[in-house]
């Protein structure tokens, strides 16, 4: 099938619409995750929380996406990619409308944690999808939008916080996310699904007919080679009993958790979810510290597209590392000034302030995006949804626990914020030693690689070819 001409540019354009599309997953995963920030300084008054309420309902959301991610992973093998999208976007948008009008703390328990089930699939969904449908020139680009719309997500969050802050309509912030979520499944639902997981199912003509929209004409046919080869030598590997026990994807399995669950421990949603009554605490009124956040995601989202830009030329390794050290030095900083001069205003807030920043700058050109980049990367194609799912499960468990013991010690939190501190400088050393640079390489190339470093005997008995 050869494109050329007005042909070719209309294909493109509807390439993008797919990125887009799916890309709307981590919008709402992001404005979810990211609107009780602000939401909660008013949900806490209207229902009288205590600090322990207040982290379950941030919580539940998180405790929902550890099960959908848990399920997200296998659907995704069985149902595809596409459909677990279209039904993440059903479940997003019945989630919020529920949470917004709920009447009674009970119910907006219900609805978080429904929420978080949409946040879970799509977490697991929107990189997979995206990855196994870019070409491998652009893949880390493409799949860097997914943390693009994220922090679009939380800007818009914060933004939606800030506006309705006057009035405390906590029901229309938490309610505002529904829009995105009719949006995505409308939208979803008229994409193709990815190649490669046609191609899994034996849906060849489909499969050649989708990557002829992305690549050229002279690519098609050698990728969809490259691929059928590669699922071919692991046919017999698609259960979650034989991912377990293939000790040939173990690496994989260790470098995607080990990103995943680090991701959490350096800290990032202790900040996320918690800015606006960490400022608050410390002199900020209620809406300065939402517009705070306003700003904090404004910058964030604006680094991530930087690091659109870099992922695909410096490689995956060295954000990782540089980010590491931004966030260390923020947080051991931050945890000093707190531990020296506490929660107090004038030069102390400010400083806690600029290190907010220089965290938020350094996750957003690293961690934000790149680990979400690498998890569908670094697995092969019969295990990458279960597998996908197991790291993104981990990423979950691990927010749960951040998130739900934050407010609770919210006052020791100077000590807290250096041990954030330490982890993100032993984080180095596990970037280096254990994670694989996947940059300019195939999807299908990874694979190979990842299978070479076995021992024969051990793939053998292990069932990889």
């Amino acid at each position: 099938m050869v494109i050329t001409g007005r042909s070719g540019q209309r294909s493109k354009r509807g390439q993008a619409w797919v990125y887009f599309f799916a890309a709307l997953g981590g919008l709402l995963f992001g404005y979810d995750t990211g609107v009780i920030g602000g939401a909660i300084l008013y949900i806490r008054d209207e229902f009288h929380l205590s600090p322990a309420s207040q982290g379950l309902v941030v919580s539940l959301l998180l405790l929902g996406a550890i099960v959908g991610s848990a399920v997200a992973g296998p659907l995704n093998d069985r149902y595809g990619r596409r459909r677990l999208l279209l039904w993440a976007g059903i479940t997003f948008t019945v989630g919020a409308l529920g949470a917004a009008l709920a009447p009674g703390v009970g119910a907006l328990y219900f609805f978080r944690f429904l929420l978080g089930l949409a946040v879970g699939a799509a977490a697991v969904s929107v990189p997979l999808y995206l990855s196994e449908s870019a070409p491998t020139r652009i893949r880390g680009a493409v799949t860097t939008l997914n943390q693009v719309f994220i922090g679009l997500g939380f800007f818009l969050a914060y933004l939606a916080d800030l506006l309705l802050s006057s009035s405390g309509a906590w029901r229309w912030m938490i309610g505002l996310a529904v829009i995105p979520g009719v949006l995505l499944a409308v939208g979803i639902a008229f994409q193709a699904e990815s190649p490669r997981w046609l191609v899994r199912h034996n849906r060849l003509d489909e499969a050649r007919e989708v990557l002829a929209r992305s690549r050229g004409p002279e690519d098609v046919e050698a990728e969809l080679a490259e691929i059928e080869a590669v699922e071919r030598a692991s046919r017999n590997e698609a259960t979650f009993r034989e991912l377990l026990r293939a000790r040939w994807v173990r690496p994989a399995l260790v470098a995607a958790c080990g990103l995943t669950i680090l991701q959490q421990f350096i800290g990032i949603n202790t900040i996320a979810y918690y800015a606006p009554t960490f400022l608050s605490k410390a002199g900020l009124g209620d809406s300065a510290a939402i517009l705070n956040s306003v700003g904090l995601s404004m910058i964030g989202l604006i680094t991530t597209l930087i690091s659109l830009v870099l992922v695909d030329r410096v490689g995956r390794k060295p954000l990782l590392v540089i980010g590491l050290v931004g966030m260390g030095v923020a947080m051991g900083v931050m945890g000093g000034n707190i531990l020296i001069n506490g929660f107090t205003s004038g030069i102390p807030v400010v400083i806690d302030i600029a290190c907010l920043w220089l965290y938020t700058i350094a996750f957003a050109l690293s961690w934000g995006p790149v680990v979400w980049v690498m998890v569908p990367e670094v697995f092969p194609l019969h295990f990458r949804g279960a597998a996908a799912g197991i790291a993104t499960l981990a990423n979950w468990a691990a927010n749960f626990v951040v998130s739900a013991a934050f407010p609770v010690l919210l006052g020791v939190v100077g000590e807290v914020y250096l041990v954030f501190a330490v982890v993100c400088f032993l984080s180095i050393a596990f970037t280096i030693f254990l994670v694989p640079e996947t940059r300019g390489r195939s999807l299908e190339q990874i694979e190979e690689d990842l299978r070479a470093r076995t021992p024969r005997i051990l793939r053998e008995a292990t069932g990889a070819n």
